[in-house]
């Protein structure tokens, strides 16, 4: 078995062996792992069953890294990507009011779009045609909505008729829960601790299995039917203008957030896995979850641990498939405390979505302040998307605001000609909405 092991994954020709790969696959398991409990908690928001979103999640995570790993020999991961679910849940379905069906039926179909773009390299003019600045902002903008959301489902803030948000009770047994959470993430991240995230969310679980804010369900089940979401999808009475808008904008947020983390990783196969990646989404769709798109965690985690090969890969996804197990922890990560009629806490889960919003927040640092013509488009995203409590309103703002400045600026030269596009198209979007 090792032997076939190492001639598969060409482990000698990548300098590594069998123990650094399944060390290196377990680590980055535990660095994404925070997803197959915020996926469903996300969704459940627009509507969708928790537990069935959870299997899908976990199906779908590792068939695509067993699928990349196999295929392409590489280490980078996929999974439902956080970002892409705030946009199915609070602007497709909360803010478009289209049912969660909807939803799925538009990520199917921008998946399928997505891996046409892909299959004729058309994807790499996309990237280069929208500024790097605009890219940041976007990821900087979402870190700040993940992190506000975060705050909101701990209590930590609360809504307010006068200010929008205020400070909430900070001695509730439901905000101690996520403050404890918190300090327990922060303390192991910065401590260097595999899988900080995950066990900072179990150290919360515990703090409130022992306040009594949730009930203990168990830890191992069979695993939940995804029924419920698979091939749910409903193309009726969907208004044309806002499909395409819905298409675009997760176009936009599908092909930013995935080239970074492929490329970061030094792999020869690069575009073999842009291409399996890029069947994710479908795939995604298929199964009733919002876009799959490679992880960052894979740079930041198994690869930063000596993973060079598909067989880290192979092994974070078939811990992915045997955590459809663990049904009943997870469900009690993803329990809502009802405070009133609309008002549901999160408090085990809140302390995971804090952190990794503040995490997204780096990419502010990659902004050129120096350059307003850039930075002032930029910030129109990092704005208007936690304001709006709207990624989608945020890209869009930024969008239309920079080649606007630009044109201001007398630099014109410097907007590609599918940035008109997307502005125009979007100032069309909002007059004719």
């Amino acid at each position: 078995m090792d032997k076939f092991l190492i001639k598969f994954f060409k482990l000698g020709e990548k300098s590594t062996t069998i123990k650094n790969e399944i060390n290196a696959g377990a680590y980055t398991f535990l660095a994404m792992s925070y997803i197959i409990f915020m996926e469903p908690a996300i969704l459940r928001q627009a509507g969708m069953s928790f537990s069935a979103v959870m299997t899908a999640t976990c199906l779908c995570a590792g068939l695509m890294c067993i699928l990349t790993g196999v295929i392409a020999n590489s280490p980078v991961t996929a999974a439902p990507l956080m970002g892409e679910n705030l946009v199915f849940v609070f602007t497709l379905v909360i803010a478009m009011q289209w049912k969660w069906q909807h939803a799925i039926a538009l990520v199917m179909v921008e998946g399928l779009i997505f891996l046409g773009l892909t299959a004729f390299k058309l994807r790499d003019y996309a990237v280069k045609s929208v500024p790097a600045s605009l890219r940041y902002a976007m990821a900087a903008g979402t870190g700040i909505f993940i992190a506000m959301l975060g705050l909101k489902w701990s209590g930590i803030i609360v809504p307010d008729a006068y200010s929008l948000v205020r400070l909430g009770n900070l001695r509730s047994p439901e905000v101690l829960v996520s403050i404890a959470g918190l300090v327990a993430i922060i303390t192991l991240f910065v401590r260097n601790v595999k899988g900080s995230i995950m066990l900072g969310t179990l150290i919360a679980l515990v703090v409130a299995l022992i306040a009594g804010v949730v009930k203990f369900n168990g830890v191992v089940s069979a695993p939940p039917s995804v029924q419920s979401v698979f091939m749910q999808f409903d193309f009726a009475h969907l208004k044309a203008l806002d499909f395409v808008f819905g298409v675009v904008i997760l176009l936009y947020m599908n092909i930013f957030n995935t080239i970074g983390s492929v490329l970061s990783v030094k792999n020869p196969g690069a575009m073999k896995v842009l291409v399996i990646e890029a069947i994710g989404t479908p795939i995604g769709a298929l199964f009733g979850t919002s876009g799959v798109s490679s992880y960052i965690e894979s740079n930041a985690g198994g690869v930063a641990q000596r993973g060079k090969s598909g067989l880290s890969n192979t092994v974070t996804g078939l811990l992915f498939l045997a955590a459809v197990f663990i049904y009943p922890l997870m469900r009690g990560i993803g329990t809502g405390v009802s405070l009133s009629k609309y008002y549901v806490l999160y408090p085990v889960a809140a302390p995971a979505l804090i952190m990794i919003g503040f995490l997204m927040l780096k990419n502010v640092l990659k902004l050129n302040l120096e350059d307003l013509s850039e930075t002032l488009p930029a910030c129109m995203t990092l704005i208007i998307t936690p304001l709006t409590f709207n990624i989608a309103h945020g890209i869009a703002f930024g969008v239309i605001s920079y080649p606007i400045v630009k044109l201001i600026s007398g630099k014109y030269k410097e907007v590609t000609p599918l940035m008109y596009i997307l502005a125009a198209g979007f100032i069309l979007y909002y007059i004719f909405a």
